[in-house]
């Protein structure tokens, strides 16, 4: 099965979850949950499940899970699938 990895800057506490576009190679990701317990990267987890339409099991972080900028990867689509659904930087 194919996989691809996309670095990810998550912006927690934003009035509410949703792709802000890209910075350099980074896909910027406003999410409602605060960076206490994991709850902003549950949130971005299930936010990018959604977006990219694939299921929650098939988004894992990485790396940077105590950063806000996260090493993504997705199992099941190419990083050009990625940019179609979101936008290419």
């Amino acid at each position: 099965m194919t996989s691809a990895a996309i670095r990810v800057r998550v912006i927690p506490r934003g009035s509410k979850n949703e792709v802000v576009g890209w910075r350099g190679n980074a896909l910027c990701v406003k999410v409602t949950s605060p960076p206490l317990e994991g709850a902003a990267n549950e949130t971005l987890v299930r936010f990018l499940a959604d977006v990219l339409g694939v299921h929650k099991g098939d988004v894992k972080i990485i790396s940077g899970e105590k950063s806000r900028d996260k090493l993504v990867a997705v199992r099941g689509l190419t990083v050009g699938e990625i940019w179609a659904r979101v936008g290419a930087p």
